[in-house]
């Protein structure tokens, strides 16, 4: 096919993977970003699979060490601290925000549009024609949809893909490596940890500083804490945050009020290990991200496409959110270079997208009920490993 005019909405690390890949194939690509500022997630932690990091591996020759942590074990610890499992097993973390700069390194910032929110779009004669907030438009070839959980174009384009809640939140937060204990860092540092409690559990595991640093004393330890809370009363004053503004789907750091606050580090002294109560102890501040799932019948509407969360929403329990989106990516840029047209493309790309959307969802709500609804998560059962395609897939 030849080379064609991409715009792609949402500059996040799907948005951008999709954008580095399609321009890497020659097509002028576009990234349209609705915030004013570059993004930040505040260092919040991922575990990063194979397809996460493919693209500044493989394409930009980062190397693998410069931009995660690898952990050699997964260990569960027991009430009193005591470690009742572990085994060898390797994974990757790394944070949102180191993989996004470096993505927004290799794209640069001459077509990476802030302040440019996709309100709307209209087909053309063998075209889209972009509209975006404040009444200018462009024209392009395809736009390619990356606008996150939240997904407005979703919304217009599969109106019944509605998040469903999932029951619990995930608590967040992080500690620098060098105000912990010496020995209680090293033990944090070389293994992902895990405590499960009644309709519950929490995750430890080290992460780059916020500047990017792997270096040993510089990185972070990041902790994910699950747990239930009833929809409708209960969750929405969770997240009212502490200035009374009711959040969706998030309570960033700074923004949850002090009393939940002071909730979860109660429950944290009481009920955790001293380890990992050390973490969220000393967390100075905390925030939260609801857990949802949604699904999409379909991915590809003439010249449109949804790719990552956009498309569908995977509980955070197989650690392969920006693994899926970074997949569309590839898989979309695979599709656009052997079709002829960027219709034939779409029609080739979306059936195999769809259907692994669907089963990661499906895979990831299966493990989370687990934890949080049966208290039927048995540690070292295979199927609790992280994965894209199956579980344990690197």
């Amino acid at each position: 096919m030849q080379p064609a005019r991409i715009a792609i909405a949402g500059g996040s690390i799907g948005g951008l993977t999709a954008a580095c890949l399609l321009r890497d194939a020659d097509h002028d690509v576009t990234v349209l970003e609705r915030s004013s500022t570059e993004l930040e997630q505040r260092g919040a932690g991922i575990g990063l699979l194979e397809a996460s990091a493919r693209y500044l591996v493989t394409r930009a020759g980062v190397a693998i060490d410069d931009i995660s942590i690898a952990t050699d074990r997964i260990r569960y610890l027991g009430r009193s601290g005591r470690i009742i499992h572990e085994q060898a097993h390797r994974y990757r973390f790394s944070s949102w925000n180191t993989i996004y700069r470096r993505l927004l390194d290799v794209f640069g910032p001459d077509r990476y549009r802030l302040g440019h929110e996709v309100v709307a779009w209209a087909p053309a004669a063998e075209a889209v024609t972009v509209q975006l907030a404040g009444g200018a438009s462009i024209e392009a070839d395809l736009l390619v949809c990356a606008d996150g959980v939240g997904s407005s174009a979703r919304a217009r384009l599969q109106p019944d893909s509605s998040a469903r809640y999932a029951g619990y939140v995930a608590w967040r937060g992080m500690v620098p490596e060098g105000e912990l204990e010496p020995a209680l860092a090293q033990r944090l540092g070389e293994a992902i940890t895990y405590h499960v409690l009644a309709n519950s559990h929490i995750l430890v595991y080290p992460i780059p500083g916020l500047d990017g640093s792997v270096v040993p004393g510089e990185r972070l330890i990041n902790f994910v804490w699950y747990r239930n809370y009833l929809e409708g009363e209960e969750l929405d004053e969770l997240l009212s945050d502490r200035d009374g503004q009711r959040r969706q789907l998030s309570v960033p750091p700074g923004k949850v009020a002090d009393h939940h606050q002071g909730e979860v580090r109660a429950t944290a002294a009481a009920r955790l290990p001293a380890d990992l109560a050390d973490v969220v102890l000393g967390t100075k501040a905390l925030f939260l991200q609801v857990v949802y799932d949604i699904e999409v019948e379909r991915m590809a509407f003439d010249r449109v496409c949804l790719i990552g969360d956009a498309a569908c929403v995977a509980r955070p329990h197989a650690a392969a959110g920006t693994a899926k989106a970074a997949e569309d990516g590839w898989a979309l840029a695979a599709a656009l270079a052997k079709a002829e047209s960027i219709e034939r493309a779409l029609a080739d790309w979306e059936p195999r997208q769809v259907r692994l959307g669907r089963a990661l969802v499906e895979r990831a709500r299966r493990i989370g009920r687990r934890s949080q609804v049966d208290n039927t998560w048995v540690p070292g059962d295979p199927e609790l490993l992280f994965g894209l395609h199956a579980a344990g897939e690197r």
